[in-house]
């Protein structure tokens, strides 16, 4: 992703702290400062950090971060659903953001994410069913998650999540046969010669992610905290690629979308009109699940709880609701 306007945050090269270790911090959000607990949790042998917020409360979340690569940071207005009776864990996932890389390449991997996930529910929650909301990668790896461990699940909440790479590849080729001339022409120049740092495909780019992925300015903090880890992190070069579209990593060929209709848990699916995980990728996933919901915002892009937050927060509220009673 294009580098952040703002002075990097340091880096984190090696992580040894006591599990035993946590912090109480506050976090404010939408006016309001919210109490959270922070720290370290081993997973798989992997010291991950977390933040979790509203210990305690009735409706268990674990959110699920894109990338592969990004942070939990930008996915931090879900916190807003505190005050809702929501006991909400946040984490950075295996060599991202604060958390250890993996031991072997290998683990770089839709399966290995998986598994870890369940190493976090079960840390967190024991035995307890929860909810799981994923953006993005994050949308990809909870659709994964609930064909393999659905009943650990209450709901399941894809936002702007994928079942196909190939498939989403070609979406997101099309948006850009739709840019601006020169945009477009900048973006296929830079892959015919493989340079991705002349001026205009830096602001093809640019103009691209304002278009499909954040419509709102200026970036937030934490939005911009996520940029600085992904970009200082190899995780996003070695399991995406270069850029958003061009996927060379190792998940590119991942498709599991006839998996799908064995996920029979309440599942809502969002996308933005504008989103670079288009309407189609969604409405395809939407098809495959039965009894599933979509909902598309219409003002939104890739990440509608920023662009669309009030309204977010009551549709995912009320989603879950209905279920976790």
């Amino acid at each position: 992703m294009k580098k952040s306007k703002r002075e990097s945050t340091p880096h984190i090269e090696n992580i040894h702290i006591c599990l035993s270790i946590k912090k109480v911090g506050r976090l404010t959000m939408n006016s309001e400062k919210l109490n959270f607990e922070d720290g370290y949790v081993s997973v798989n042998g992997l010291k991950l950090y977390y933040k979790r917020f509203g210990k305690g409360n009735r409706h268990k979340m674990i959110t699920l971060h894109g990338g592969p690569g990004g942070t939990h940071d930008y996915l931090l207005p879900l916190a807003d659903l505190v005050s809702r009776d929501y006991d909400i864990v946040f984490y950075d996932q295996y060599g991202c953001g604060r958390s250890e890389d993996p031991k072997k390449d290998e683990d770089y991997s839709l399966e290995y994410s998986v598994e870890e996930v369940e190493g976090i529910r079960s840390k967190f929650f024991g035995d307890s069913r929860v909810n799981i909301f994923g953006n993005s990668w994050g949308g990809m790896l909870a659709l994964k998650y609930g064909v393999k461990y659905q009943n650990r699940i209450v709901t399941l909440t894809s936002s702007s999540g994928l079942s196909s790479v190939p498939d989403t590849v070609k979406e997101m080729r099309r948006l850009i046969s739709m840019l601006p001339t020169q945009h477009r022409d900048a973006i296929i120049r830079a892959e015919e010669t493989g340079n991705y740092n002349g001026p205009e495909y830096q602001a093809a780019y640019q103009y691209f992610m304002e278009t499909h992925t954040i419509r709102i300015k200026p970036l937030p903090d934490e939005i911009l905290t996520m940029f600085d880890f992904l970009e200082k992190r190899g995780t996003y070069l070695k399991m995406n690629g270069p850029n958003e579209f061009t996927i060379t990593g190792s998940i590119k060929d991942i498709d599991f979308t006839p998996e799908l209709e064995k996920i029979t848990v309440p599942v809502l699916i969002t996308c933005g009109k504008f989103d670079e995980v288009t309407p189609k990728i969604a409405e395809n996933i939407h098809e495959r699940i039965k009894g599933s919901e979509l909902v598309v915002f219409k003002n939104s892009s890739h990440l509608q709880f920023w662009e669309e937050r009030e309204k977010y927060m009551d549709v995912l509220d009320s989603f879950v609701r209905k279920y976790d009673k």
